[in-house]
């Protein structure tokens, strides 16, 4: 196949990139160093993979890597802050939502997208879930990431 050049800005940063045409973007992404894009699946049933693609959460083993010519792409490397997790990635660490770890990248993109959706009032709990049912975890039973979520909208301004 002919590899095609896309430019993108992944985290800030400007990259150019050859592509193959049928190239999942999670395959770049991991390739570039970006280790927080899981293989789960591989069919956007876990979303392992969830990275933010002009500010919405995509399963980035669905979305082919050509489609982001273009675009914006953030990974939960991005979401730190000076070298300093982010109030997300804090939440959920203070919440114990992170356990094998597994999920938790593609939780807390979901989680970014899902929080930056404008709303007058805070989530409900039945919100949350709903907005992070494309995100599966084996370890948590997700009570305490509907706890990390709920940290973090009841710290921002509706």
């Amino acid at each position: 196949m002919n590899s095609k050049t896309i430019n993108c800005r992944i985290n800030g940063a400007n990259y150019q990139l050859n592509v193959s045409p049928a190239m999942p973007l999670s395959d770049v992404l991991r390739a570039q160093g970006f280790l927080s894009i899981k293989q789960g699946c591989c069919v956007g049933e876990c979303g392992a993979c969830t990275v933010l693609v002009d500010g919405t959460a995509i399963d980035s083993c669905l979305y082919l890597a050509v489609w982001a010519h273009g675009k914006t792409i953030r990974t939960s490397e991005g979401e730190s802050l000076h070298g300093k997790p982010s109030a997300i990635q804090q939440a959920f660490a203070e919440s114990g939502a992170v356990q094998c770890g597994f999920c938790t990248p593609g939780f807390i993109m979901a989680t970014s997208a899902l929080l930056a959706k404008p709303r007058s009032q805070p989530m409900t709990v039945l919100q949350i879930r709903q907005g992070l049912a494309g995100n599966l975890c084996r370890c948590t039973g997700y009570q305490m990431i509907v706890d990390a979520v709920r940290k973090c909208d009841a710290g921002s301004s509706h």
